[in-house]
């Protein structure tokens, strides 16, 4: 039997078709807006995964070409994202830089995997609860870790778990330095109001349009640069932390691999590749309802898996598909994967030629950049409108939440993925009932209801639900069955056992089973499991296509009742 394997062909090829100057005109616009808006983000993500900044922009330049060049989308845009900041903290904290890198390409090979063997609609299936309360999470944790270069705090070292990091920011509150203060708030107030309150001022300020169009984190970013720099106010900025950026292509490097590390590696590895799966392809989908198309999940998850493979062996991070950018991407005109493409080299063209000027970015300056990124990321109503939903709905979008900023994001996943698909069984089974039939009903019993009975069963007989075929067999009438199964969509392995079971006990107890109905896959699991060969074992009346013609059958079979027999008998005479 063949393998169901997803073609590899990445957007770009149906995109170039009729490709002109003005659409890559469109296409180059917006590919170096795009860079502007990457420039910040990139840096201050690898800073706060405890990675150096060039890690972050190594990312945003590989990553970002390759997703862009092979994917599925015609507009995503791939890079480091603020969701992989939790886990790539925890993993450099535990197993260094070195295990990242092997667990960030043996993710790469998942994520791969899963797109070549067309997985990419399975990541769909994952509950909204889980999504959003892990997502509120990470946005929770990322405002904490950024907590330290706000206040301008002097902690040698910052621990990865909840508690350590409260603890660290509480024994160290004695060391906030104003003047790094003063720099967090003035950039957070430029991120937040440029958008905001410049358009406002219309024709009182000269092109307030088009300065509008400027990302507030670059205005914040160079305002704080320079004021900085001009005043020399003692502030922690990338060149008195990490020595500046090298302003050199990244060289590739190749870490000590040992089958003891990757062993420990398992659990981070997955849920790199499954929180980059969901990242991108939820980016893919935001993208398609703003412009109208519908992007390819396998071939997109292939490109993140060859982007996430290559990345960290060129000094990179894990990367994915990234909201803020693409829907950047998405405004500024982009009509085709090239956009993504010049992005990634307009940021090559800046490490080589403007990496000095790097060195002087304050890290209080970022750190308020992050924190608006984090509130941005949360999906905050949805704890306002909790009330609106069920209780399972509620108890696991918070338990996700509390497990993902008190214990571990993969602690959490699994929880809520658990948490899902027991909802899902009790509430499936709960659609599922049986039903006696009567007079009242499309069927006749011919007044022979003291001899047999109908009962029909609705949606589905599965391991959840057995108990519906088990009650019929506690209480058998005394001589024959009808079960009509024409409202029953799934049947799996233990249903089926399940009515093997109620075939058995009648023959044992000497009651006729009469069955109609079974269509499609009731039907096939039926013929597979051997069902239908041993419902028609005695008789092939025993199985009718409908319920009517399985009264009729089952009437003809039920031996004379006195009355009837006596009347033949006068009747005779």
């Amino acid at each position: 039997m063949a393998l169901p394997i997803a073609p590899f062909r990445p957007r770009l090829f149906n995109a170039l078709q009729g490709y002109d100057r003005a659409r890559f005109a469109k296409d180059f616009a917006a590919g170096l807006t795009v860079a502007v808006v990457a420039l910040p983000l990139a840096m201050a993500f690898a800073i706060a995964s405890g990675l150096k900044p060039e890690a972050g922009l190594f990312t945003a330049i590989i990553a970002g070409f390759i997703i862009s060049a092979l994917g599925g989308s015609r507009v995503q845009i791939g890079g480091p994202a603020g969701a992989f900041i939790v886990i790539v903290y925890g993993i450099v904290e535990r197993y260094g830089v070195g295990n990242l890198i092997i667990a960030t390409a043996m993710s790469g090979v998942l994520l791969f995997l899963m797109g070549l063997f067309k997985l990419g609609t399975l990541v769909r299936f994952i509950p909204i609860s889980v999504i959003i309360g892990f997502t509120n999470g990470i946005a929770v944790l990322i405002a904490l870790s950024q907590v330290k270069d706000f206040l301008g705090l002097t902690v040698p070292k910052m621990p990865g778990d909840f508690f350590g990091i409260l603890g660290a920011l509480y024994g160290h509150l004695h060391t906030v330095n104003w003047w790094a203060v003063g720099v967090a708030v003035v950039s957070l107030a430029i991120v937040i109001g440029w958008q905001r309150w410049l358009p406002s001022l219309g024709p009182k300020v000269q092109f307030s349009g088009k300065l509008s169009t400027v990302p507030g984190s670059i205005v914040a970013l160079v305002v704080a640069t320079l004021v900085v720099g001009v005043f020399k106010l003692p502030v922690e900025t990338i060149g008195s932390k990490f020595g500046g950026i090298p302003a050199a292509l990244p060289a590739f490097q190749l870490p000590n691999f040992s089958w003891e590390s990757a062993r420990f590696l398992l659990m981070p590895t997955i849920t790199l590749a499954l929180l980059g799966a969901i990242e991108s392809l939820l980016c893919a989908r935001v993208a398609d309802g703003v412009i109208g198309d519908r992007h390819d999940p396998n071939q997109e998850l292939m490109a993140q898996g060859a982007a996430n493979f290559v990345t960290p062996f060129f000094g990179g991070m894990p990367a994915t598909g990234t909201i803020a950018r693409t829907m950047t991407n998405v405004k500024s005109g982009a009509t085709s994967p090239v956009a993504g493409m010049v992005h990634a080299l307009a940021l090559l063209l800046v490490i080589l030629v403007a990496a000095p000027l790097a060195g002087s970015i304050p890290l209080a300056c970022l750190a308020a950049i992050l924190m608006f990124v984090a509130w941005n990321m949360g999906e905050w109503r949805e704890f306002a409108h909790l009330k609106n939903y069920r209780m399972p709905y509620r108890v696991t979008l918070v338990a996700v939440f509390l497990l993902t900023v008190i214990f571990d994001l993969t602690v959490a996943v699994e929880f809520g993925i658990f948490a899902a698909c027991i909802t899902f069984i009790y509430r499936i089974s709960s659609l599922s009932r049986a039903e006696r039939l009567g007079a009242s009903d499309e069927v006749e019993l011919a007044g022979r209801g003291e001899q047999m009975q109908a009962w029909r069963l609705y949606g589905a007989i599965f391991f959840g639900a057995t108990k519906l075929v088990e009650e019929l067999e506690d209480h058998l009438p005394p001589h024959t069955l009808v079960l009509d199964l024409k409202n029953v969509i799934y049947v799996d392995s233990t249903g089926a056992e399940a009515l093997e079971n109620l075939v058995r006990t009648c023959r044992k107890q000497g009651v006729r089973l009469v069955v109609s109905g079974l269509i499609n896959q009731p039907h096939d699991i039926a013929r597979r499991t051997g069902l239908l060969e041993l419902i028609t074992a005695q008789s092939p009346d025993d199985l009718q296509p409908d319920v009517a013609h399985a009264i009729e059958a089952a009437v003809a079979g039920l031996p004379p009742r006195p009355d009837d027999a006596a009347e033949m008998g006068y009747s005779g005479a």
